[in-house]
């Protein structure tokens, strides 16, 4: 499934804290790619459909440096990426070893890929912070891959910071960490999302003209009156 410019734009501009409240009353509560972090923070949020990798514990006989030049094989899966996707690479949590480095993460951003995902670590840090390309890891590991990972495959499920996700599920990802939204669900939750978060801007309004919290957030019936008269009488301004 491929997502529009639009789509992609207005999740840009939707925090990760709302999404995940708007999922949990869809009823995801598993959508948060735990541990993930920002490698270089302070960046913009990201959004863009996930293009998977999947890695499993290390086996001696596969996890070799021979096996960068197979068929499969992260390189081999870096050039099939598209334009815009995010990256995530499911790597089990393994903290140990770096699943990509600065010449790997630059080839990606050379490649137009929005960013990079993964439970796993990176390695040569600074020269990956260098290519530009946003990260969101668990931290850094001097070993290579193959020190504790076998890759196995790319787009295809796979389990990342204990959520699955699926080729083309939408990734939003910022400071908080990272979401991702079924891509069923995707048109859904961007309009409820943007509806939330002006209703709460206006809360956050309410709330610095020192408004108290009981009936206000969330709202009771008197409330929710005050938040439509003032939604007409914004839309009466434009």
């Amino acid at each position: 499934m491929e997502f529009d410019a639009e789509t992609i734009a207005a999740l840009s501009g939707i925090s990760t804290a709302t999404l995940t409240t708007v999922l949990l009353k869809r009823g995801l509560r598993n959508v948060w790619i735990r541990g993930s972090r920002p490698l270089r923070p302070g960046g913009k949020r990201i959004a863009g459909p996930a293009f998977t990798l999947r890695f499993v514990p290390a086996r001696e006989d596969l996890a070799t440096p021979e096996s960068w030049a197979s068929p499969i094989s992260t390189r081999a899966a870096i050039e099939a990426m598209p334009q815009g996707c995010i990256a995530v690479a499911g790597a089990t949590g393994i903290t140990d070893a770096g699943i990509f480095g600065d010449i790997l993460s630059q080839r990606i951003q050379v490649r137009g890929v929005a960013a990079l995902v993964t439970d796993g670590v990176m390695r040569d840090v600074a020269g990956v912070l260098d290519t530009g390309l946003p990260v969101w890891c668990l931290g850094a590991a001097a070993p290579p891959s193959v020190a504790g990972l076998t890759f196995v495959g790319w787009q295809e499920p796979i389990g990342c910071g204990g959520v699955a996700i699926f080729p083309g599920d939408m990734i939003v990802a910022d400071e908080d960490g990272a979401v991702v939204i079924p891509q069923a669900l995707v048109k859904d939750v961007v309009a409820a999302s943007v509806e939330q978060e002006k209703f709460e801007a206006w809360i956050l309004a309410e709330v610095q003209a020192g408004a108290s919290l009981p009936g206000l957030y969330p709202p009771n019936a008197e409330n929710k009156a005050r938040y439509e008269a003032f939604r007409k009488e914004q839309a009466q301004k434009k």
